[in-house]
């Protein structure tokens, strides 16, 4: 990789830090970790505060050269025979971001970096971005829940956001790669917690607002003003453009804080707007878009939402100066691993996996399904433990308010009693007072059995929640699971029984 010679002593300038131990002679730094055990010799460790556990705890076996930590940090280091260097800050995350980004030669500046934010929609829109991008002849890059991508290459990388000493070694890798072009989603807890800090951002797009993280966030104006820091003008997170649908009221807020964005729109007047022409067969449909003229596209996914990220994701094309119709011959090609998934096994009805995870989404997908088939909906439903508990029963009257099954079941459980958690989605499903049938299966796999064999033909059946994951969190275990795995077993034992 590619990278300039920055010393400790530029560090010390560009962070405010005073130097503990400081090095005799000018100290070249090239690799910035959080990890202890895998920073690179001579590297800089960067020591967080921890919920547990002060990360200059693990100071001592790692191979850095330096390490860049708090006061609290630096007074546990000298209770130690640790005589190397100490950068030492008052907010180590604050500052993480920019130092990282100067020991890599903000590989940001060298490409154009496309963020968008939302609590929906995400992922769909930076692939849709992905594809049309890539065939208007850019090589794109994209960070996002689904993993790194570069120029349709796999690299491994957690977090929906990687920290900012990886974000940024992934931005030199791309640059160096001669990428031309980074399409990232931003969750609010990389605008808060400083992993973007550092990146330059060409646009920033906002998708919806709707009622999750709230175990993070405590209300949902926190929320909204965490989202807001990439693009209020007194924000050093923000883009330099924005691209901000207004199809719903946060949208819309969001766009009288912003200056002077580009609107996106399904439902009102807007810079640019989408209208359905028609739905076509296997849920696909045919748009058009109003961005430099008018442009007619199929679309190969369902769902007025996925219409609404289309929109956006072709807004933020234009506004970045590319062709829009190359951009759109892309789009028509595009899918979303784990989104408005169908899986087919020859059924007579269908079968969908999607990633909803929120009661919006829920809501969402149960109204694009119901409008696909002549015959009865389903879904299997469950809601994640140690996290927002509040959005529990919605998610179970979302569920009952959009189908006539409802399947209440595990998702990742984490630490929480699975049979808790199903109670308070239970209370949400048999209070929304429809004539759902509401059945409880704990068993995720069991659930999806359940689900496939109350289906008829002209029926549609869904799983909602964990989309492309392949792991289910029970405990502090992570066991394999893939909705879509047992989708497709529980259709084939199904058939091969009739």
């Amino acid at each position: 990789m590619t990278t300039p010679t920055t010393t400790l002593q530029d560090l010390a300038r560009i962070a405010d830090a005073r130097i503990v131990n400081p090095p005799s002679a000018t100290m070249p730094v090239t690799f910035v970790g959080l990890d202890s055990a895998n920073v690179e010799p001579g590297g800089l460790f960067a020591a967080l505060p921890g919920t547990r556990v002060h990360g200059a705890t693990y100071a001592f076996d790692s191979a850095a050269g330096a390490i860049l930590t708090d006061e609290a940090g630096l007074a546990i280091i000298q209770q130690t025979a640790d005589r190397r260097p100490v950068l030492v800050v008052e907010d180590v995350r604050a500052i993480l971001g920019h130092v990282a980004a100067e020991v890599y030669g903000h590989p940001s500046r060298s490409f154009t970096l496309l963020g968008v934010t939302g609590t929906s929609g995400k992922t769909t829109t930076t692939y849709m971005l992905e594809k049309g991008l890539t065939a208007a002849g850019c090589k794109v890059g994209l960070i996002g829940t689904t993993g790194t991508r570069i120029m349709g290459r796999d690299v491994a990388t957690e977090l929906t956001t990687p920290e900012a000493p990886m974000l940024q070694r992934l931005f030199a890798q791309m640059r160096d790669e001669g990428v031309t072009h980074v399409v990232m989603e931003v969750s609010s807890h990389a605008l808060m917690l400083g992993r973007v800090t550092g990146s330059d951002f060409d646009i920033a797009a906002f998708t919806n607002l709707s009622q999750d993280h709230l175990d993070f966030h405590p209300t949902m104006e926190d929320y909204f003003q965490a989202k807001a820091l990439f693009f209020d003008p007194a924000s050093d997170l923000r883009g330099k453009r924005s691209v901000i649908c207004i199809d719903d009221e946060w949208g819309t807020r969001m766009a009288a804080l912003a200056d002077n964005p580009v609107t996106v729109a399904t439902t009102r007047a807007a810079d640019v707007t989408a209208d359905l022409v028609s739905v076509r067969d296997q849920g696909s449909q045919r748009v058009r878009l109003n961005a430099d003229g008018s442009h007619e596209f199929t679309l190969p996914m369902p769902g007025a939402f996925n219409v609404a990220n289309a929109a956006l994701a072709a807004a933020v094309a234009t506004t970045a100066g590319v062709d829009v119709d190359a951009f759109l011959s892309g789009l028509e090609r595009a899918a979303v691993p784990g989104r408005m998934e169908r899986i087919d096994e020859g059924q007579p009805f269908v079968a969908v996996v999607d990633y909803a995870h929120k009661p919006a989404a829920v809501g969402a997908v149960l109204a694009t399904l119901r409008g696909q088939v002549s015959g009865r909906v389903g879904v299997a439903v469950g809601a994640g433990g140690d996290r927002d508990s509040s959005k529990r029963p919605l998610m179970g009257a979302e569920a009952a308010s959009g189908a006539d099954f409802v399947v209440v079941t595990d998702d990742n459980p984490r630490t929480e009693d699975p049979a808790a958690i199903r109670a308070a989605v239970l209370e949400g499903a048999r209070g929304a007072g429809t004539d759902a049938e509401i059945v409880e299966v704990g068993p995720r796999g069991e659930a999806i059995d359940a689900l496939v064999a109350w289906a008829q033909p002209g029926d549609a059946v869904i799983v909602v929640g964990k989309g492309h994951e392949v792991g289910q969190l029970v405990g502090t275990q992570k066991l394999h699971f893939d909705d879509r795995e047992e989708m497709r077993r529980a259709i084939q034992e199904k058939e091969a029984q009739a």
